[in-house]
């Protein structure tokens, strides 16, 4: 008998042990899964706006790209944008640097922290929106047609450049490469925007396809093409800027795009290089 009492008394112990540990375990899983839900909630939030305060310069990405983005005689970066970046820049009290960057792969500058932002006439798509955070729209655009100025009033609309034959210069990974693909035109890429006027005018493609604002400033009489012009619009658009995903900047710069403007800066940098403010 009293050895199945003491058998009985040991199995008790290890009962009770047991739910000790099991207690343990699973209270420590619970503080392991909440620390890791804590780690993801954090990680969520990208600090870009301490780390470019510190650095005391925000790194904008840019292509050449005319009114936009473009150097003048003393071979500083001026242009909507330019201006645009300077005066948020002020207002976050920090300089720019302009980082002149292959538009193909703006995507991997940015993630890689070569630059804070892309801000240089993008165009706000689904596939920006899946690779950036993006500020609110602040420039309506469109993408239209450039061709010689004697070709351009034989097209009526967008399926008689299509079934034309025709190859269209568009740069790699742009807003205008997407436009000429969505409307079945045959397209050879190049490097920058300005690079695809000079293809027409070279006759290595029969037009481009570009930004209004580019083709409005780049072309016509007083131009180095005055012999190329715009003709059908191809889709109608916003501009944004593109921050990393999460990046704390977003809000930020968006706060300031809303006072620029209210004060009135930002219409008188549209109206400097013609352009037309988002709604």
């Amino acid at each position: 008998m009293k050895a199945k009492k003491i058998t009985a008394v040991i199995l008790s112990i290890v009962m009770v042990l047991l739910a000790f540990a099991s207690c343990g375990k699973k209270g420590s899983e619970e503080e392991s899964s909440a620390a890791e839900s804590e780690t993801v909630t954090s990680e969520a939030v990208v600090n870009d706006l301490a780390a470019v305060k510190a650095a005391g310069v925000l790194k904008v990405g840019v292509t050449e790209f005319k009114p936009i983005d473009y150097r003048d005689s003393n071979n500083e970066w001026t242009g909507f944008d330019a201006d645009f970046a300077k005066a948020v820049a002020e207002k976050l009290g920090v300089s720019v640097e302009f980082v002149e960057i292959d538009w193909d792969s703006k995507y991997i500058e940015l993630e890689s922290n070569q630059i804070d932002c892309i801000w240089n006439g993008m165009t706000i798509t689904d596939e920006v929106k899946s690779n950036c955070s993006v500020s609110e729209p602040y420039v309506s655009n469109k993408q239209v047609v450039v061709m010689k100025s004697d070709d351009i009033s034989k097209y009526s609309d967008i399926k008689s450049l299509a079934d034309a034959g025709l190859t269209f210069a568009v740069e790699a990974g742009s807003a205008g490469e997407s436009a000429a693909k969505d409307a079945g035109l045959t397209t050879v890429e190049v490097n920058a925007q300005s690079d695809t006027l000079m293809e027409v005018k070279s006759g290595t493609a029969d037009g481009a396809v570009i930004d209004a604002t580019m083709a409005a400033a780049m072309t016509g009489e007083g131009t180095d093409y005055s012999n190329l012009s715009a003709g059908l619009t191809l889709t109608e658009e916003l501009y944004g800027i593109g921050f990393r995903k999460g990046s704390d900047l977003t809000a930020v710069v968006d706060k300031y795009i809303d006072e620029l403007k209210s004060d009135g800066t930002l219409k008188t940098l549209a109206d400097k290089y013609g352009l037309s403010l988002a709604e």
